[in-house]
């Protein structure tokens, strides 16, 4: 395995003057030996980028990429010792199963015995045993993902094992299994995983580290906890969770803190906000709303849009001074049909407070 150091930037146009013309924004990170990440975020903001560069299919238009602080920027997947795996089935089709996932290895002359040893772990993960000597070209497009993930894990000398967005084809039941899988793996095998998604569920339950990325740039890198509890920037915030965080304009004055023309105490650290002059939000987690009575400290009149059951939850939509905000409540909660005023707590241990998008400290 493999200590991935990255200082680098990419456009695929030549001489990019503006944020536009990147792929990816100028950007210092690594990924720590043995670590499981995931690599999250729209499509377009530069995750495959990332991967390909730190695999060796593309080479970054600036900066440089090590291994264990080796240069490997100019080198190939081969050299770099890579293992990827790619949305769809890379397999050969007129091999068996056994001789898929026992290609890599002989191609790189391991001894048989290792090779069957090897081979029958890694089945024996992914729940092929019973497959082992069945013709590629005859079985599901699940089960041929599953052999491309074999293939990929099979190696145990790999600096990296890459992953772009493996799962798509598959299942939706064989999807939370086969992420089951691959944690076992990883814990198993202390293999360096990196994993390329849009899906935030994927991303979570996955990986020990989570990048989060917007437009070309990295937008916070943490656990999911993190993530979830004290997001960095607005965007992860949003993007994070379902529904997302709910944000609300602020303002500081006369030493106190108005919500939606309710004067709150104003928490440590929001003194000097109001002399910046910057844009002022506070964001809180649907779960972390409450109902209040009215008139109560730290909570704001709303009025009810919806009420949905979503079986293990009740979800409340409602508006404050024309936004919609989102609360999640107990399956047995009673809540107000459409069209009442209820008073919504939004100011509580797990607000979140924001100055030009970014978290305060």
């Amino acid at each position: 395995m493999a200590r991935i150091s990255l200082d680098l930037a990419h456009a695929y146009r030549p001489q990019p003057q503006q944020d536009s013309d990147y792929a990816l924004l100028p950007l210092q990170m690594e990924f720590a030996d043995g670590g499981a990440y995931a690599l999250l975020g729209p499509s377009g903001c530069g995750k495959t980028t990332l991967l390909n560069i730190m695999s060796g299919l593309l080479t970054p238009s600036h900066g440089k990429v090590l291994f264990d602080g080796r240069d490997v920027t100019q080198e190939t997947p081969q050299q770099r010792n890579i293992a990827q795996v790619f949305q769809f089935p890379v397999i050969y089709d007129t091999m068996t199963v056994e001789q898929n996932l026992a290609f890599p290895l002989r191609n790189r002359k391991v001894p048989e015995a290792e090779i069957r040893k090897r081979v029958g772990a890694i089945a024996e993960m992914l729940e092929m045993s019973g497959q082992l000597n069945q013709r590629a070209a005859g079985l599901s497009a699940d089960a041929k993902q599953k052999i491309s993930l074999g293939r990929g894990l099979v190696r145990p000398d790999v600096a990296a094992v890459l992953f772009d967005e493996p799962l798509t084809v598959i299942d939706p039941h064989l999807k939370w299994q086969l992420r089951r899988k691959l944690k076992q793996i990883h814990q198993e095998f202390k293999l360096t995983l990196i994993y390329v998604t849009h899906d935030q569920v994927e991303a979570l339950t996955f990986a020990e580290q989570v990048v989060v990325m917007s437009r070309g740039r990295v937008m916070q890198v943490g656990a999911p906890e993190a993530l979830f509890e004290r997001p960095s920037h607005t965007f992860v915030g949003h993007f994070i969770g379902s529904p997302g965080m709910n944000f609300l304009p602020l303002q500081c004055v006369e030493g106190g803190m108005w919500v939606a023309g309710q004067r709150m105490a104003m928490p440590a650290g929001l003194e000097g906000a109001a002399a910046a002059q910057a844009a002022l939000h506070l964001g809180i987690r649907p779960e972390y709303m409450r109902l209040a009575p009215a008139g109560s400290a730290g909570a704001v009149p709303a009025q009810v849009l919806r009420v949905q059951d979503v079986g293990t939850h009740m979800l409340l939509t409602a508006t404050v001074d024309g936004q919609a905000l989102k609360a999640r409540f107990m399956a047995d909660t009673a809540l107000p049909a459409p069209g009442a005023t209820v008073w919504l707590e939004v100011v509580n241990p797990h607000t979140c407070y924001y100055r030009n998008e970014e978290l305060m400290a």
